[in-house]
């Protein structure tokens, strides 16, 4: 049937099969309703991205808290270079 929407298909691999057992189980008979599973493991895939995302920036901070306190001691030399390298890597998406 025609749509506006986009379609998806789910192979209920090993690894699905083990995740909804334990869900089929608990509904005693009742319809797994995917679409609800997509919309719940979604929502928390985006909240753990977002988490982690702000936990790393959080270390980022500290570190040139860190930095700029003189609590870190490094080489000029080295970290000019390392800067280049991670410059040079974030470039080309390595």
């Amino acid at each position: 049937m025609p749509t506006k929407h986009r379609r998806h298909a789910i192979t209920e691999t090993p690894r699905i099969k083990e995740a909804l057992d334990p869900l089929r189980a608990e509904l005693k008979g009742q319809r797994l309703d995917l679409a609800e599973l997509v919309v719940i493991g979604a929502e928390a895939k985006l909240e753990r991205l977002r988490s982690e995302a702000e936990d790393r920036s959080e270390l980022l901070r500290g570190l040139v808290d860190d930095l700029r306190a003189g609590k870190i001691h490094l080489d000029p030399r080295l970290a000019d270079e390392a800067k280049r390298s991670w410059v040079s890597e974030e470039a080309f998406g390595i």
